[in-house]
C-alpha cells in the first residue's frame, strides 16, 4: 500500500489531490491501494458531488473565513474543520467484493475500525435511520457504510467510482461545534445522532489518532 502523511491543505488543494490521485492510479493501472491523511486550512464546507448550494449564506461563510468547495464523491456536506480526513483509492477487483457497493465500504473501512480498536473506541457499522424532512449535514443521515460508537456517527464516508477503480474518503470527526454548524446548514444538529472523539476521550489527541492510523497504514 502507498502511504502518503498527514498534510493540511485547502479545500480546493485537498480535492485536487484526490482526484489527481484517482486519475494517476487509472492512468498507471495501480494494483495496491493509495492511503491518504489530510486537514483543511481554513475551514471548509464541502458539498456533494450532485447536491444543491442554495442552502448556503457565502456572505456568512466569507465573514468566517470558511470556505466551501464541491467533492467527487456524493452524498451530503460536511464541514471540515476540527477534523482528520481520509482517502483511499484502489482497483475494485483489489477488495473481495468490490464491485459491491456497500460491501466495499465496509472492507474498506475495516481499516479504522481496526485502527480505533487501539485507540479502546469500539466502531460499528450504522444502520439506515430514518430523518425527518431534508437534511444537508452529512453527519445527520446514517447509513450501512458509515461507522458509529454507540449508535452514533463518528466517520462519514462517500465514495466515487471510476474505470473500474475506487475512491472513498470521509471525515473522523475529532470535535464540533454545534452553533457554527447549525448556522451554516440551517438545521438543528441532532447531538444524540453524532459524537466526537474528543466526546468519547478527551484525552485522545488529533496527533494520537494521525500518529496511530499512520502506524497501522505502515
Amino acid at each position: 500500500m502507498r502511504f502518503i502523511p498527514f498534510e493540511v491543505k485547502t479545500g480546493q488543494e485537498n480535492m485536487q489531490i484526490d482526484s489527481d490521485l484517482l486519475e494517476y492510479a487509472i492512468k498507471n493501472q495501480l494494483k495496491e491501494p493509495i492511503f491518504r491523511l489530510y486537514g483543511w486550512s481554513p475551514a471548509c464546507v464541502s458539498l456533494g458531488r450532485n447536491q444543491k448550494s442554495d442552502f448556503l449564506d457565502l456572505d456568512f461563510l466569507k465573514q468566517n473565513n470558511i470556505d466551501y468547495v464541491r467533492r467527487l464523491t456524493g452524498g451530503r456536506a460536511l464541514l471540515h474543520d476540527n477534523e482528520i480526513t481520509y482517502s483511499y483509492i484502489c482497483p475494485a477487483s483489489f477488495l473481495e467484493n468490490g464491485e459491491n457497493v456497500v460491501n466495499s465500504y465496509k472492507e474498506i473501512s475495516k481499516i479504522l475500525i481496526a485502527a480505533f480498536k487501539k485507540l479502546d473506541i469500539e466502531l460499528d457499522f450504522g444502520g439506515i435511520k430514518k430523518v425527518n424532512g431534508h437534511k444537508d449535514y452529512c453527519m445527520l443521515v446514517s447509513t450501512g457504510a458509515d461507522l458509529c460508537y454507540q449508535n452514533r456517527k463518528l466517520i462519514g464516508s462517500a465514495q466515487f467510482r471510476k474505470e473500474g477503480y475506487i475512491l472513498q474518503h470521509g471525515s473522523i470527526l475529532y470535535d464540533y461545534d454545534k452553533e457554527l454548524l447549525e448556522k451554516i446548514f440551517k438545521e438543528e444538529v441532532d447531538t444524540s445522532s453524532i459524537i466526537s472523539i474528543k466526546e468519547i476521550n478527551s484525552n485522545i489527541t488529533q496527533k494520537d489518532v494521525i500518529d496511530l492510523l499512520s502506524t497501522c497504514i505502515l
